[in-house]
């Protein structure tokens, strides 16, 4: 049987949930982003927890195999501790909450401490629920094992009477396969770029910068399609990114037919503070390097509000920002990558719908909405060996 995975990408807003769903089955949902005025029928963000409770009833399920948060910024938890059983609790479970079968979450989730001012409630509730799995030794996976969390998880396995290495096998590096899925068996496997131990053990926790930043690898009927989950990456993490990949002979690892970029289109993903530039943003060198490793065909999504080319555009402050937009358009054109598609301006801005590709023999198809006329298909052709360097 013919391999056909499915990436999709919802219109939540400045914020980020998307879904892969495998050929067998399996489904991976990285961020969670639910506002309650999306209930509201008027209001354009799609009703998350409605849509994905539909496509899992629709599956048979109750539960995803995997839920990755990237980092705890609201924009990527919103909603999440009302719509998931949390095992830490039991006043968090059963009642139709989804379950997650395993939790996958940066070091800094569990680390994180700030003054009541700077932590959601829904932060505070995701940190117990990753301190309890990990605890328990089950159902999560940690990225990164910097000293500071070693500091906090070794006296409390002593107390349960286990060694200080009984939790060794939950934590993931940076450079690394995770375990749990690969091409043999499942048609993907989950590389991971970053965190990197740095991130937590170099004074105060960064969020964005101690994200989870994977090449998600797709096999369909032997040709390889590869997925860039960027989270909320700054140009600084890019360009480590970048270096430590090319150090150890990984650049197939930058190569991307899909690209989710970081921050909803911020020029901070490009460049420095004070570095947006009038009409476009210019990248650093590595970063653009990255943006050049996009192959023939390719996409670039941004998770995020629509990016109007008009002249108030270009004075915004918060993201998304257009001469971001234009940046990455202008690279995209140099790869032969066909589009830069916006979450909440498919087919409509009005009312945009989720954005699907689909990732088979054919390549990496998009299939557009019928909400504006007969469905469209557009197609990749397979990848070429290697990849674009600039």
């Amino acid at each position: 049987m013919a391999e056909t995975h499915k990436v999709i990408f919802y219109p939540v807003g400045n914020g980020d949930t998307t879904q892969i769903v495998l050929s067998a089955g399996r489904r991976v949902l990285f961020d969670f982003r639910h506002t309650g005025k999306a209930e509201d029928s008027d209001e354009p963000e799609i009703d998350l927890k409605a849509h994905l409770k539909e496509e899992l009833d629709n599956a048979g399920r109750d539960y995803f195999d995997v839920v990755a948060f990237t980092h705890a910024d609201l924009d990527h938890i919103q909603g999440s501790t009302d719509f998931f059983e949390l095992q830490h609790a039991k006043k968090y479970q059963g009642d139709g909450r989804v379950k997650i079968n395993e939790l996958w979450v940066p070091a800094a989730m569990l680390l994180e401490e700030a003054d009541n001012d700077h932590q959601q409630e829904e932060y505070i509730l995701l940190r117990q629920e990753a301190r309890h799995r990990l605890l328990e030794g089950k159902d999560i996976l940690v990225f990164s094992k910097p000293q500071a969390l070693a500091n906090w998880l070794e006296p409390r396995l002593k107390e349960r009477g286990e060694s200080a290495s009984a939790r060794d096998h939950l934590f993931i590096d940076a450079g690394t396969i995770v375990p749990g899925f690969s091409l043999e068996n499942d048609d993907v496997e989950f590389f991971c770029h970053s965190p990197f131990i740095k991130h937590c053990d170099e004074g105060d926790i960064i969020r964005n910068r101690a994200s989870l930043v994977f090449n998600v690898r797709f096999r369909a009927n032997g040709e390889h399609y590869d997925y860039l989950e960027v989270g909320d990456a700054t140009w600084e993490d890019i360009e480590d990114i970048v270096n430590i990949t090319k150090y150890h002979k990984n650049e197939d690892r930058l190569a991307w037919d899909l690209y989710n970029i970081p921050h909803h289109c911020s020029y901070l993903a490009l460049n420095e503070d004070g570095q947006k530039g009038d009409k476009e943003t210019e990248p650093k060198p590595l970063v653009k390097k990255l943006l050049l490793a996009g192959k023939q065909d390719a996409y670039i999504i941004s998770s995020s509000k629509p990016i109007p080319d008009i002249k108030e555009s270009y004075d915004q402050v918060q993201p998304p920002h257009i001469q971001t937009r234009n940046a990455y358009e202008k690279y995209l054109s140099e790869v032969g990558g066909r589009k830069f598609l916006v979450t909440m301006e498919e087919p409509n801005a009005n009312k945009p719908e989720p954005i699907v590709f689909e990732v088979s023999s054919g390549g990496v198809t998009w299939k557009r909405s019928a909400a504006i006329g007969a469905p469209t298909i557009i197609t990749s052709t397979p990848p070429r060996a290697g990849y674009r360097a600039g």
